[in-house]
């Protein structure tokens, strides 16, 4: 399976939570968007995929741009974390309010808790079981939520995620390795 982190936007580019304000991908984001189709390419190595995205229009373009001739299809639970409060603020800000704050393990106020973004990931994980058995896919997602998705199907807490970074139009390859989840790739970009 490889995870697209979408192309930037605006927000990302500044540095502000994004979760479900719904912003479309930059002129550098396009650019990405569009570099990383070789790169998802060649990890498949010749496989038709199943194309997952999040119903964000970051994540849709992305795909659209980078895998443009396979149809996406849209599953909420690959949207991106709920930042509720948080939501359009810099860290340095949310440190402001609230020291010691850690996205990963206390979730947000009037946003998702720990337990319901993990339960996402977890949903997801039982669609690719159910839909995509032995199949390749593509899911194009967000960093946050890729971050947890991946630490969910590692089997290890959602707090792991914390010890992820992936960039804008990054790609993580997870495959099953003798009945298990295992990453094998991890925040892999176009040349530049």
């Amino acid at each position: 399976m490889l995870l697209v982190r979408h192309g930037a936007t605006e927000w990302s580019v500044s540095g502000r939570h994004t979760g479900r304000t719904d912003l479309p991908l930059t002129a550098l984001g396009v650019e990405q968007a569009t570099a990383v189709k070789p790169v998802i390419e060649g990890l498949l190595g010749g496989a038709t995929p199943i194309v997952f995205t999040s119903p964000l229009q970051r994540a849709k373009q992305t795909a659209a741009l980078a895998l443009p001739s396979i149809e996406a299809r849209v599953d909420d639970a690959l949207m991106e974390l709920d930042y509720g409060d948080y939501e359009g603020l810099k860290t340095s800000e949310i440190f402001g309010r609230h020291p010691g704050w850690d996205l990963f393990t206390m979730g947000c106020p009037g946003g998702e808790r720990p337990d319901q973004f993990a339960a996402r990931c977890d949903a997801f994980s039982q669609t690719l079981v159910r839909e995509a058995a032995g199949r390749a896919v593509v899911a194009f997602t967000h960093g946050h939520l890729s971050r947890v998705l991946t630490s969910r199907l590692l089997g290890l807490p959602s707090s792991t995620a914390a010890a992820l970074f992936n960039e804008t139009a990054s790609v993580s390859v997870i495959n099953v390795h003798r009945s298990r989840w295992v990453l094998v790739g991890w925040n892999i970009r176009a040349e530049r």
